[in-house]
C-alpha cells in the first residue's frame, strides 16, 4: 500500500494563547494565517540565516486540542524544544516533545486513511499526505514502502535535512525553501530574515539542490563529490533508482557544460533535471528577475 511509517520523524507540540504569534515571529514561513488542518514547511535559522531545524508546521483544529504540531527530524526534537524555549521569553506558550507518544507517516496515491491528523504535504502535491497519530498505530503501517517514498521524493526534487543538506551549514534558498513555500517574503521579521531577504532580492543563491539522473541507472554513494575535469561542483545527497539530489554550484556547472565537460559522481556521469516547480535559472538558461526567485 502507498503508505509508510517514517521512523526518523518526531513531533513537537506548541500550544497556548500566544502560540501563533510566537511561531510566526521566529520561523521562516507564515504561521498566523494557517487554516486548521493545513501545514507549511518552515525553518528556524541562525541569526546568520542558516538552517538549524526545518519542519512541517500543522495547525491543529480546536476540536483536536488546537495549537501546532511540528513534524521534525526525530534526532533533533529535543534540541528543537530547547531552542524554541530560548525564544519563549514571556510568551504564553507550552512547548513539548511528543515523539514518544506520536509518530509520522507518509501517504500517497489514493491512500488517505490514517489515525490522528492527516494533512496535505505543503511542499509539493506529488508527495501526497502526511499523518501524525498515536505511535503504536502509525508504527503498525511498517516500513515496507519507505524506499518507495524516498524514491518518489527524490524524483520530485524535494530535499530532506540530514540526507541532502547539513543543518547549520545551508541557507533556505540552497535547499529550495523559497521554491516550495518554506519562506514568506512579505510577513514580519523572524530570526535570520535579513540574510534570506537579501539573497532573494539580490539573486545571490548560486548553490542549489537539484535533481540529477545517472547514466545506466546506477547511483553513487550518498555524499559523493560531483566533479567535472579538475573542479568540484558540489556533492550528492540521497539517491535511489538511478536518480539523486545534488547540492551544486550552478555557475560552476554552467562553466563545465560550456567547456564540453560531463559532470560525474563516483565515476558515474550525470545530468541535471530541472523540476517543474523551479523558477531559478538552470545552467544554459537566462537568469530570471531576482525579485521573482
Amino acid at each position: 500500500m502507498p503508505r509508510t511509517f517514517l521512523p526518523d520523524r518526531g513531533v513537537v507540540r506548541v500550544t497556548g494563547e500566544d502560540a501563533s504569534s510566537f511561531l510566526d515571529g521566529i520561523v521562516t514561513s507564515a504561521v498566523a494565517d494557517l487554516a486548521p488542518g493545513t501545514a507549511r514547511w518552515a525553518a528556524l535559522l541562525t541569526p546568520q540565516g542558516k538552517i538549524l531545524f526545518d519542519f512541517l508546521v500543522l495547525a491543529v483544529p480546536e476540536g483536536d486540542g488546537g495549537g501546532y504540531l511540528l513534524d521534525a527530524p526525530r534526532a533533533l526534537t529535543h534540541d528543537l524544544v530547547k531552542r524554541l524555549a530560548f525564544y519563549k521569553l514571556r510568551a504564553k506558550v507550552i512547548i513539548a516533545d511528543e515523539s514518544e507518544a506520536l509518530a509520522v507517516a507518509a501517504l500517497w496515491g489514493d491512500e488517505t486513511a490514517a489515525p490522528g491528523q492527516v494533512y496535505e504535504d505543503p511542499r509539493l502535491t506529488a508527495l501526497g499526505r502526511r499523518a501524525i497519530g498515536p505511535r503504536a498505530d502509525i508504527e503498525a503501517f511498517g516500513e515496507a514502502a519507505l524506499a518507495d517514498y524516498h524514491a518518489m521524493r527524490i524524483a520530485a526534487g524535494v530535499p530532506e535535512g540530514g540526507k541532502d543538506f547539513t543543518y547549520g551549514e545551508a541557507f533556505p534558498h540552497e535547499v529550495l525553501m523559497d521554491q516550495l513555500g518554506g519562506v514568506s517574503f512579505d510577513k514580519g521579521c523572524y530570526v535570520g530574515q535579513e540574510v534570506v531577504s537579501r539573497m532573494q532580492h539580490r539573486g545571490t543563491a548560486r548553490t542549489r539542490i537539484v535533481p540529477v539522473v545517472f547514466t545506466g541507472g546506477f547511483v553513487p554513494e550518498d555524499g559523493a563529490a560531483v566533479v567535472a575535469g579538475e573542479k568540484t561542483l558540489g556533492h550528492v545527497g540521497s539517491c535511489a533508482r538511478g536518480r539523486g539530489l545534488a547540492m551544486l554550484r550552478l555557475d560552476r556547472v554552467a562553466d563545465a557544460l560550456a567547456a564540453g565537460l560531463t559532470p560525474t559522481a563516483g565515476g558515474l556521469a550525470l545530468t541535471l533535471e530541472k523540476p517543474g516547480f523551479a523558477t531559478f535559472a538552470f545552467p544554459g538558461e537566462s537568469a530570471p528577475d531576482p525579485a521573482r526567485g
